[in-house]
Protein backbone atom coordinates (compact mmCIF):
# COMPACT_ATOMS: atom_id res chain seq x y z
CA UNK A 1 0.00 0.00 0.00
CA UNK A 2 1.30 3.41 -0.93
CA UNK A 3 1.27 5.70 2.10
CA UNK A 4 2.47 8.74 0.15
CA UNK A 5 0.05 11.23 -1.48
CA UNK A 6 -0.61 11.02 -5.20
CA UNK A 7 1.30 13.35 -7.51
CA UNK A 8 0.37 15.91 -8.63
CA UNK A 9 -1.21 16.80 -5.30
CA UNK A 10 -5.01 16.96 -5.32
CA UNK A 11 -6.42 19.71 -3.12
CA UNK A 12 -9.90 19.50 -1.61
CA UNK A 13 -12.71 21.81 -0.56
CA UNK A 14 -11.36 22.32 2.96
CA UNK A 15 -7.92 23.21 1.59
CA UNK A 16 -9.29 25.90 -0.71
CA UNK A 17 -11.71 27.19 1.91
CA UNK A 18 -8.94 27.49 4.48
CA UNK A 19 -6.57 29.11 1.99
CA UNK A 20 -9.09 31.73 0.89
CA UNK A 21 -10.24 32.39 4.46
CA UNK A 22 -6.67 32.83 5.73
CA UNK A 23 -5.66 35.13 2.87
CA UNK A 24 -8.96 37.00 3.05
CA UNK A 25 -8.44 37.81 6.72
CA UNK A 26 -5.01 39.23 5.89
CA UNK A 27 -6.52 41.26 3.05
CA UNK A 28 -9.14 42.67 5.40
CA UNK A 29 -6.42 43.62 7.87
CA UNK A 30 -4.39 45.42 5.19
CA UNK A 31 -7.39 47.60 4.28
CA UNK A 32 -7.40 48.95 7.83
CA UNK A 33 -4.42 51.08 6.74
CA UNK A 34 -7.03 53.12 4.84
CA UNK A 35 -9.84 53.72 7.36
CA UNK A 36 -12.21 55.00 4.67
CA UNK A 37 -11.98 51.66 2.82
CA UNK A 38 -14.24 48.85 4.16
CA UNK A 39 -12.63 45.45 4.74
CA UNK A 40 -14.98 43.91 2.15
CA UNK A 41 -12.86 45.53 -0.56
CA UNK A 42 -9.78 43.78 0.82
CA UNK A 43 -11.57 40.43 0.87
CA UNK A 44 -12.60 40.77 -2.77
CA UNK A 45 -9.16 41.95 -3.93
CA UNK A 46 -7.52 38.93 -2.31
CA UNK A 47 -10.04 36.64 -4.00
CA UNK A 48 -9.46 38.32 -7.36
CA UNK A 49 -5.67 38.00 -7.05
CA UNK A 50 -5.80 34.33 -5.98
CA UNK A 51 -8.56 33.39 -8.43
CA UNK A 52 -8.40 32.17 -12.02
CA UNK A 53 -8.31 35.69 -13.49
CA UNK A 54 -4.92 36.67 -12.03
CA UNK A 55 -2.59 34.19 -10.28
CA UNK A 56 -4.73 31.12 -10.87
CA UNK A 57 -4.03 29.65 -7.42
CA UNK A 58 -7.70 28.70 -7.26
CA UNK A 59 -9.55 27.59 -10.40
CA UNK A 60 -13.24 27.65 -11.29
CA UNK A 61 -13.56 23.92 -10.53
CA UNK A 62 -12.23 24.46 -7.01
CA UNK A 63 -14.61 27.37 -6.54
CA UNK A 64 -17.52 25.20 -7.67
CA UNK A 65 -16.57 22.51 -5.16
CA UNK A 66 -16.61 25.13 -2.38
CA UNK A 67 -20.09 26.29 -3.31
CA UNK A 68 -21.81 24.52 -0.43
CA UNK A 69 -19.86 26.60 2.10
CA UNK A 70 -20.86 29.80 0.31
CA UNK A 71 -24.50 28.68 0.23
CA UNK A 72 -24.47 28.28 4.01
CA UNK A 73 -22.82 31.69 4.46
CA UNK A 74 -25.33 33.40 2.18
CA UNK A 75 -28.22 31.50 3.79
CA UNK A 76 -27.24 32.75 7.26
CA UNK A 77 -26.89 36.31 5.96
CA UNK A 78 -30.33 36.17 4.29
CA UNK A 79 -31.82 34.65 7.46
CA UNK A 80 -30.36 37.50 9.48
CA UNK A 81 -31.72 40.02 7.00
CA UNK A 82 -35.17 38.44 7.27
CA UNK A 83 -35.05 39.13 11.01
CA UNK A 84 -35.13 42.86 10.21
CA UNK A 85 -38.58 42.56 8.61
CA UNK A 86 -41.44 42.20 11.09
CA UNK A 87 -44.71 41.49 9.24
CA UNK A 88 -46.81 42.75 12.17
CA UNK A 89 -44.98 46.08 12.14
CA UNK A 90 -44.94 46.23 8.34
CA UNK A 91 -48.74 46.05 8.22
CA UNK A 92 -48.88 49.27 10.25
CA UNK A 93 -45.91 50.91 8.54
CA UNK A 94 -47.44 52.01 5.26
CA UNK A 95 -44.68 54.54 4.64
CA UNK A 96 -42.08 51.80 4.38
CA UNK A 97 -44.25 49.82 1.96
CA UNK A 98 -44.86 52.89 -0.22
CA UNK A 99 -41.14 53.76 -0.31
CA UNK A 100 -40.22 50.21 -1.29
CA UNK A 101 -42.86 49.96 -4.02
CA UNK A 102 -41.97 53.34 -5.55
CA UNK A 103 -38.22 52.67 -5.47
CA UNK A 104 -38.53 49.12 -6.82
CA UNK A 105 -40.88 50.15 -9.62
CA UNK A 106 -38.62 53.03 -10.63
CA UNK A 107 -35.59 50.71 -10.60
CA UNK A 108 -37.34 48.14 -12.80
CA UNK A 109 -38.52 50.75 -15.33
CA UNK A 110 -35.17 52.58 -15.57
CA UNK A 111 -33.14 49.38 -15.97
CA UNK A 112 -35.60 47.86 -18.47
CA UNK A 113 -35.47 50.86 -20.80
CA UNK A 114 -31.74 51.22 -20.23
CA UNK A 115 -31.18 47.65 -21.42
CA UNK A 116 -33.46 48.29 -24.39
CA UNK A 117 -31.29 51.26 -25.40
CA UNK A 118 -28.24 48.98 -25.20
CA UNK A 119 -29.75 46.44 -27.59
CA UNK A 120 -31.03 43.94 -25.00
CA UNK A 121 -34.75 43.62 -25.59
CA UNK A 122 -37.86 41.80 -24.42
CA UNK A 123 -37.65 39.06 -21.81
CA UNK A 124 -33.90 39.36 -21.31
CA UNK A 125 -34.25 43.04 -20.44
CA UNK A 126 -37.20 42.31 -18.15
CA UNK A 127 -35.32 39.58 -16.26
CA UNK A 128 -32.29 41.86 -15.82
CA UNK A 129 -34.58 44.63 -14.54
CA UNK A 130 -36.28 42.24 -12.09
CA UNK A 131 -32.93 41.07 -10.72
CA UNK A 132 -31.75 44.70 -10.47
CA UNK A 133 -34.50 45.37 -7.93
CA UNK A 134 -32.61 43.21 -5.40
CA UNK A 135 -29.99 44.60 -3.02
CA UNK A 136 -27.09 43.05 -1.12
CA UNK A 137 -27.80 42.29 2.55
CA UNK A 138 -24.23 41.15 3.16
CA UNK A 139 -22.66 44.53 2.37
CA UNK A 140 -25.15 46.48 4.48
CA UNK A 141 -24.93 44.16 7.48
CA UNK A 142 -21.14 43.90 7.36
CA UNK A 143 -20.46 47.64 6.94
CA UNK A 144 -23.03 48.53 9.62
CA UNK A 145 -21.41 46.07 12.03
CA UNK A 146 -17.93 47.31 11.18
CA UNK A 147 -18.93 50.91 11.94
CA UNK A 148 -21.10 49.98 14.92
CA UNK A 149 -23.98 51.83 13.22
CA UNK A 150 -27.40 51.90 14.86
CA UNK A 151 -30.35 54.18 14.29
CA UNK A 152 -33.35 54.83 12.03
CA UNK A 153 -31.39 54.91 8.75
CA UNK A 154 -29.65 51.60 9.42
CA UNK A 155 -32.86 49.85 10.48
CA UNK A 156 -34.94 51.28 7.66
CA UNK A 157 -32.28 50.32 5.10
CA UNK A 158 -32.27 46.72 6.39
CA UNK A 159 -36.06 46.54 6.03
CA UNK A 160 -35.92 48.03 2.53
CA UNK A 161 -33.20 45.59 1.45
CA UNK A 162 -35.33 42.69 2.70
CA UNK A 163 -38.36 44.05 0.82
CA UNK A 164 -36.23 44.59 -2.29
CA UNK A 165 -35.19 40.94 -2.31
CA UNK A 166 -38.75 39.72 -1.74
CA UNK A 167 -40.07 41.91 -4.58
CA UNK A 168 -37.23 40.89 -6.90
CA UNK A 169 -38.02 37.22 -6.34
CA UNK A 170 -41.75 37.82 -6.88
CA UNK A 171 -41.21 39.72 -10.15
CA UNK A 172 -38.69 37.10 -11.31
CA UNK A 173 -41.24 34.35 -10.53
CA UNK A 174 -43.90 36.26 -12.48
CA UNK A 175 -41.61 36.29 -15.54
CA UNK A 176 -40.87 32.56 -15.36
CA UNK A 177 -44.06 31.51 -17.23
CA UNK A 178 -43.07 33.75 -20.15
CA UNK A 179 -39.56 32.31 -20.16
CA UNK A 180 -40.90 28.74 -20.06
CA UNK A 181 -43.36 29.56 -22.84
CA UNK A 182 -40.60 31.08 -24.95
CA UNK A 183 -38.61 27.85 -24.47
CA UNK A 184 -41.60 25.77 -25.69
CA UNK A 185 -42.04 24.09 -22.31
CA UNK A 186 -45.24 22.08 -21.66
CA UNK A 187 -48.21 23.86 -20.09
CA UNK A 188 -47.78 22.04 -16.78
CA UNK A 189 -44.24 23.42 -16.48
CA UNK A 190 -45.26 26.92 -17.57
CA UNK A 191 -47.96 27.14 -14.90
CA UNK A 192 -46.65 24.78 -12.26
CA UNK A 193 -42.94 25.64 -12.17
CA UNK A 194 -43.16 29.24 -10.89
CA UNK A 195 -45.99 28.41 -8.46
CA UNK A 196 -44.04 25.47 -7.06
CA UNK A 197 -40.89 27.58 -6.63
CA UNK A 198 -42.68 30.48 -4.92
CA UNK A 199 -45.16 28.61 -2.73
CA UNK A 200 -42.77 25.75 -1.99
CA UNK A 201 -39.95 28.04 -0.87
CA UNK A 202 -42.37 30.11 1.23
CA UNK A 203 -43.86 27.02 2.84
CA UNK A 204 -40.44 25.52 3.55
CA UNK A 205 -39.14 28.72 5.13
CA UNK A 206 -42.36 29.17 7.09
CA UNK A 207 -42.39 25.63 8.48
CA UNK A 208 -38.74 25.82 9.49
CA UNK A 209 -39.39 29.22 11.09
CA UNK A 210 -42.17 27.71 13.19
CA UNK A 211 -39.98 24.73 14.11
CA UNK A 212 -37.09 27.01 15.12
CA UNK A 213 -39.42 29.18 17.22
CA UNK A 214 -40.86 26.15 19.03
CA UNK A 215 -37.39 24.71 19.65
CA UNK A 216 -36.19 28.06 21.01
CA UNK A 217 -39.15 28.25 23.41
CA UNK A 218 -38.53 24.72 24.67
CA UNK A 219 -34.85 25.50 25.28
CA UNK A 220 -35.21 29.11 26.46
CA UNK A 221 -33.27 28.36 29.64
CA UNK A 222 -30.33 26.93 27.69
CA UNK A 223 -29.10 29.85 25.58
CA UNK A 224 -25.87 28.06 24.73
CA UNK A 225 -27.78 25.91 22.23
CA UNK A 226 -29.57 28.72 20.41
CA UNK A 227 -26.78 29.49 17.94
CA UNK A 228 -26.58 25.81 17.01
CA UNK A 229 -30.35 25.76 16.55
CA UNK A 230 -30.19 28.73 14.16
CA UNK A 231 -27.28 27.39 12.09
CA UNK A 232 -28.90 23.95 12.01
CA UNK A 233 -32.25 25.37 10.91
CA UNK A 234 -30.65 27.41 8.11
CA UNK A 235 -28.52 24.47 6.92
CA UNK A 236 -31.54 22.14 7.06
CA UNK A 237 -33.59 24.67 5.05
CA UNK A 238 -30.86 24.91 2.42
CA UNK A 239 -30.51 21.13 2.20
CA UNK A 240 -34.27 20.64 1.90
CA UNK A 241 -34.46 23.37 -0.76
CA UNK A 242 -31.76 21.64 -2.81
CA UNK A 243 -33.48 18.27 -2.48
CA UNK A 244 -36.90 19.68 -3.38
CA UNK A 245 -35.51 21.97 -6.14
CA UNK A 246 -36.69 25.10 -4.36
CA UNK A 247 -34.94 28.44 -3.95
CA UNK A 248 -31.94 28.33 -1.60
CA UNK A 249 -32.11 32.14 -1.52
CA UNK A 250 -35.78 32.83 -0.81
CA UNK A 251 -36.39 30.05 1.74
CA UNK A 252 -33.84 31.27 4.37
CA UNK A 253 -35.09 34.85 3.92
CA UNK A 254 -38.64 33.67 4.67
CA UNK A 255 -37.28 31.69 7.62
CA UNK A 256 -35.92 34.87 9.19
CA UNK A 257 -39.08 36.87 8.45
CA UNK A 258 -41.28 34.22 10.07
CA UNK A 259 -39.11 33.97 13.20
CA UNK A 260 -39.18 37.75 13.69
CA UNK A 261 -42.91 37.99 13.05
CA UNK A 262 -44.12 35.23 15.42
CA UNK A 263 -41.85 35.88 18.40
CA UNK A 264 -43.38 37.83 21.27
CA UNK A 265 -40.39 37.68 23.60
CA UNK A 266 -36.67 37.85 22.89
CA UNK A 267 -35.54 34.33 22.07
CA UNK A 268 -33.92 33.69 18.71
CA UNK A 269 -34.64 36.89 16.75
CA UNK A 270 -32.27 38.98 18.88
CA UNK A 271 -29.53 36.37 19.12
CA UNK A 272 -26.04 37.86 18.88
CA UNK A 273 -23.92 35.90 16.41
CA UNK A 274 -20.67 37.33 17.78
CA UNK A 275 -17.27 37.79 16.07
CA UNK A 276 -17.41 34.25 14.63
CA UNK A 277 -20.03 35.48 12.15
CA UNK A 278 -17.23 37.41 10.43
CA UNK A 279 -16.00 34.09 9.02
CA UNK A 280 -19.06 33.85 6.78
CA UNK A 281 -18.58 37.37 5.41
CA UNK A 282 -14.90 36.74 4.67
CA UNK A 283 -15.66 33.46 2.89
CA UNK A 284 -18.50 35.00 0.86
CA UNK A 285 -16.61 38.03 -0.41
CA UNK A 286 -13.30 36.28 -1.06
CA UNK A 287 -15.29 33.75 -3.09
CA UNK A 288 -17.07 36.59 -4.93
CA UNK A 289 -13.73 38.21 -5.81
CA UNK A 290 -12.23 34.94 -7.01
CA UNK A 291 -15.32 34.13 -9.09
CA UNK A 292 -15.33 37.38 -11.08
CA UNK A 293 -15.57 36.78 -14.83
CA UNK A 294 -13.29 39.46 -16.27
CA UNK A 295 -13.89 38.51 -19.93
CA UNK A 296 -17.65 38.83 -19.55
CA UNK A 297 -17.23 42.08 -17.65
CA UNK A 298 -15.27 43.53 -20.56
CA UNK A 299 -17.64 42.21 -23.23
CA UNK A 300 -20.80 43.53 -21.57
CA UNK A 301 -19.20 46.58 -19.92
CA UNK A 302 -21.39 49.20 -21.71
CA UNK A 303 -24.67 47.48 -20.76
CA UNK A 304 -23.40 46.79 -17.22
CA UNK A 305 -22.41 50.43 -16.71
CA UNK A 306 -25.85 51.59 -17.87
CA UNK A 307 -27.38 49.15 -15.39
CA UNK A 308 -25.09 50.35 -12.58
CA UNK A 309 -25.72 54.07 -13.08
CA UNK A 310 -29.43 53.73 -13.88
CA UNK A 311 -30.12 51.39 -10.98
CA UNK A 312 -28.09 53.45 -8.49
CA UNK A 313 -29.81 56.68 -9.48
CA UNK A 314 -33.26 55.08 -9.37
CA UNK A 315 -32.74 53.65 -5.89
CA UNK A 316 -31.22 56.83 -4.49
CA UNK A 317 -33.87 59.15 -5.93
CA UNK A 318 -36.72 56.69 -5.41
CA UNK A 319 -36.03 56.29 -1.70
CA UNK A 320 -34.83 59.85 -1.09
CA UNK A 321 -37.69 61.73 -2.75
CA UNK A 322 -40.44 59.39 -1.53
CA UNK A 323 -39.17 59.35 2.06
CA UNK A 324 -38.83 63.17 2.05
CA UNK A 325 -42.39 63.59 0.72
CA UNK A 326 -43.63 61.28 3.49
CA UNK A 327 -41.99 63.47 6.12
CA UNK A 328 -38.60 61.92 6.79
CA UNK A 329 -35.56 63.94 7.78
CA UNK A 330 -33.73 65.19 4.66
CA UNK A 331 -30.39 63.66 5.65
CA UNK A 332 -31.97 60.32 6.50
CA UNK A 333 -33.96 60.27 3.27
CA UNK A 334 -30.88 61.06 1.15
CA UNK A 335 -28.57 58.50 2.76
CA UNK A 336 -30.99 55.55 3.05
CA UNK A 337 -31.18 55.12 -0.71
CA UNK A 338 -27.38 54.94 -0.98
CA UNK A 339 -27.39 51.86 1.26
CA UNK A 340 -29.48 49.98 -1.31
CA UNK A 341 -26.91 50.38 -4.11
CA UNK A 342 -24.79 47.21 -3.52
CA UNK A 343 -26.06 44.10 -5.31
CA UNK A 344 -24.75 40.54 -4.94
CA UNK A 345 -26.09 37.28 -3.53
CA UNK A 346 -29.69 37.12 -4.71
CA UNK A 347 -28.77 38.72 -8.04
CA UNK A 348 -26.10 36.09 -8.72
CA UNK A 349 -28.46 33.30 -7.67
CA UNK A 350 -31.29 34.46 -9.95
CA UNK A 351 -28.86 34.98 -12.84
CA UNK A 352 -27.52 31.43 -12.36
CA UNK A 353 -31.09 30.10 -12.27
CA UNK A 354 -31.86 31.85 -15.56
CA UNK A 355 -28.69 30.45 -17.16
CA UNK A 356 -29.46 26.92 -15.96
CA UNK A 357 -33.07 26.89 -17.16
CA UNK A 358 -32.88 29.07 -20.26
CA UNK A 359 -29.54 29.01 -22.05
CA UNK A 360 -30.34 31.64 -24.66
CA UNK A 361 -31.60 34.41 -22.37
CA UNK A 362 -29.46 33.19 -19.48
CA UNK A 363 -26.15 33.82 -21.26
CA UNK A 364 -26.96 37.50 -21.75
CA UNK A 365 -28.63 37.96 -18.35
CA UNK A 366 -25.82 36.26 -16.45
CA UNK A 367 -23.07 38.19 -18.24
CA UNK A 368 -24.64 41.62 -17.68
CA UNK A 369 -25.58 40.89 -14.06
CA UNK A 370 -22.16 39.47 -13.16
CA UNK A 371 -20.41 42.46 -14.71
CA UNK A 372 -22.70 44.87 -12.83
CA UNK A 373 -22.24 42.96 -9.57
CA UNK A 374 -18.46 43.23 -9.92
CA UNK A 375 -18.75 47.02 -10.16
CA UNK A 376 -21.39 47.41 -7.45
CA UNK A 377 -19.59 45.15 -5.00
CA UNK A 378 -16.43 47.21 -5.53
CA UNK A 379 -17.92 50.70 -5.16
CA UNK A 380 -20.83 49.67 -2.92
CA UNK A 381 -18.99 49.16 0.39
CA UNK A 382 -17.25 52.60 0.39
CA UNK A 383 -20.54 54.26 -0.60
CA UNK A 384 -22.37 52.42 2.20
CA UNK A 385 -19.71 53.41 4.73
CA UNK A 386 -19.92 57.08 3.74
CA UNK A 387 -23.72 56.99 3.76
CA UNK A 388 -23.78 55.63 7.31
CA UNK A 389 -21.32 58.30 8.44
CA UNK A 390 -23.45 61.02 6.86
CA UNK A 391 -26.77 59.59 8.05
CA UNK A 392 -26.74 60.89 11.61
CA UNK A 393 -27.04 57.37 13.01
CA UNK A 394 -24.98 56.52 16.06
CA UNK A 395 -21.56 55.04 15.21
CA UNK A 396 -18.93 53.41 17.38
CA UNK A 397 -16.29 55.74 18.79
CA UNK A 398 -13.58 54.11 16.66
CA UNK A 399 -15.56 54.63 13.45
CA UNK A 400 -16.05 58.31 14.25
CA UNK A 401 -12.38 58.85 15.11
CA UNK A 402 -11.03 57.46 11.83
CA UNK A 403 -13.22 59.66 9.66
CA UNK A 404 -11.74 63.11 10.15
CA UNK A 405 -13.74 64.62 7.29
CA UNK A 406 -17.08 63.97 8.95
CA UNK A 407 -18.46 65.49 12.11
CA UNK A 408 -19.10 63.10 15.02
CA UNK A 409 -22.28 61.13 14.54
CA UNK A 410 -25.36 62.84 15.86
CA UNK A 411 -27.99 61.14 17.93
CA UNK A 412 -30.69 59.58 15.77
CA UNK A 413 -33.55 61.89 14.93
CA UNK A 414 -36.68 60.57 16.66
CA UNK A 415 -39.15 59.10 14.21
CA UNK A 416 -42.61 57.67 14.57
CA UNK A 417 -43.39 54.00 14.32
CA UNK A 418 -44.35 54.45 10.68
CA UNK A 419 -40.95 55.97 9.84
CA UNK A 420 -38.57 53.73 11.78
Amino acid sequence: MNFLPDWPLAANTLFYFGFLLFCGALGGYVTHRWPWLPSITGFMLVGLMAGPNVLGLVGYEALASSRIIIDVALGLILYRLGLSLDIKQLVHDRHLIIISLVESTLTFVVVFFGMDLMGIHGLSAAVIAAIAVSSSPAVLIHVANELGASGPVTERAKSLVALNNVLAFLVFSALLPLLYSNADAPLTTILGGPVYQLLGSTLLGGCMGMALHIAARKTKDAHQYHLALVVGAVAFTLGAALTLKLSTLFAPLVLGIVVRSIERTELIANLEFGPAFELFFIALFVYAGANLHVAEMVQYAPAALVLVFGRSLAKWLGVGITAKVLGSNRRQAATTGLLLIPMAGLAIGLADTTLTLFQMQGAVVSSVILAAVAVLETVGPPISAKALRWSGDTLSAEAVDVDEDVEPAQAPVPVSATEA
